[in-house]
């Protein structure tokens, strides 16, 4: 297949170049001439504009935006509606409010534009791991884009398979590949916001464990009750055989093992938005959610005083997504 790519970012560019692997064809474009260019040397087609995009995508024409959220995304979306026709697809790849994505499908429906949200996890090593998504659309949309989400996901690997997977009617077969059809617009954002809700509990975890090991040899503690801990052996030893095994803690791991001072990061930790709405959407739905809440609150504390568990969290974050801190 033939797809448009605008926002050759962190994930944008390797979501081309996975898709190119896999033998479909890229339209690239981004308002950065460096990183169309790097894409054309891997194999892609340049686009100047995106009107210039659309005259060189097959009908139905399929963009894809892979851009921040928020007015970014929102502009694009209608350049995009400006120059689309009949049956054309446009997909939200990037992190947007899911009740924007609600609104956009309904006015995108008027001008008979299908529109499709894919919730992607992945980060920066999408492009050699493959990509987790989380789809909402309608039907025939998301079916007429699954050679392209087949390509993007991770496929079934080495993970073990779930037992009693498949016994009851309605589950989803591509879950086991890493990719689902979430439900109707906004869907598939809603549930890769819960999910950034949990990844930030989960890293939370991490980072107030680690902070207290660290912390045992403190001054303030009785000298015989101090222990000078290995805190990358700790975090290696973990990693094998662990209940607390995990993709994080293999990150924490690694940055541990570089330097475990941490002295790169300063532990202010920037939040990208979704913590927040997952807490709301748990608002509205009368859900107690305190692990999360804390966790987000947390991060904002971390703007103001820093702790070594913030500089973990920091780790984590450029670990798994290249995220860098907010300035000081």
């Amino acid at each position: 297949m033939k797809i448009g790519i605008i926002g050759l970012g962190r994930m944008g560019g390797n979501i081309s170049r996975r898709l190119m692997r896999a033998g479909h064809e890229t339209v690239v474009y981004d308002r950065n001439p460096d990183a169309i260019a790097a894409l054309v040397g891997d194999g892609a087609i340049a686009a100047s504009s995106l009107e210039d995009m659309k005259g060189k995508l097959d009908s139905p024409a399929i963009f894809w935006v892979m851009l921040p959220a928020g007015d970014p995304t929102e502009q694009t979306i209608a350049s995009i509606a400006a120059l689309s026709g009949d049956g054309d697809i446009v997909i939200d790849g990037g992190n947007s409010f899911y009740k924007d994505d609600i609104r956009r499908a309904k006015d995108l429906a008027e001008k008979k534009i299908r529109y499709v949200d894919v919730g992607t996890s992945g980060g920066v090593w999408g492009l050699e791991r493959g990509f987790c998504m989380m789809v909402g659309g309608d039907k025939d949309a998301v079916s007429h884009i699954d050679p392209i989400l087949a390509a993007l996901a991770p496929g079934i690997g080495t993970i073990p398979r779930t037992p009693n997977r498949m016994a009851n009617e309605g589950e989803d077969a591509r879950a086991e590949q890493g990719y689902i059809h979430a439900g109707p617009a906004g869907a598939g954002h809603f549930v890769k916001m819960v999910h950034n809700g949990i990844e930030y509990g989960l890293m939370q975890a991490y980072a107030e464990g680690f902070d207290i090991l660290k912390s045992k040899a403190s001054e303030r503690l009785p000298e015989d009750q101090r222990f000078d801990l290995n805190l990358t052996d700790i975090a290696e030893v973990w990693r094998r055989g662990s209940v607390i095994s995990s993709w994080l803690l293999d990150l924490s791991a690694a940055a541990l093992a570089k330097d475990m001072a941490l002295e790169q990061f300063s532990g202010n930790v920037a939040d990208s938005g979704e913590g927040q709405w997952t807490i709301d959407a748990a608002m509205e739905e009368a859900v107690p959610v305190n692990v999360l809440s804390a966790a987000l609150f947390a991060r904002y504390r971390s703007r103001v005083d820093h702790t070594f568990g913030d500089k973990l969290l920091s780790a984590m974050r450029y670990g798994f997504g290249g995220h860098v801190e907010i300035p000081q």
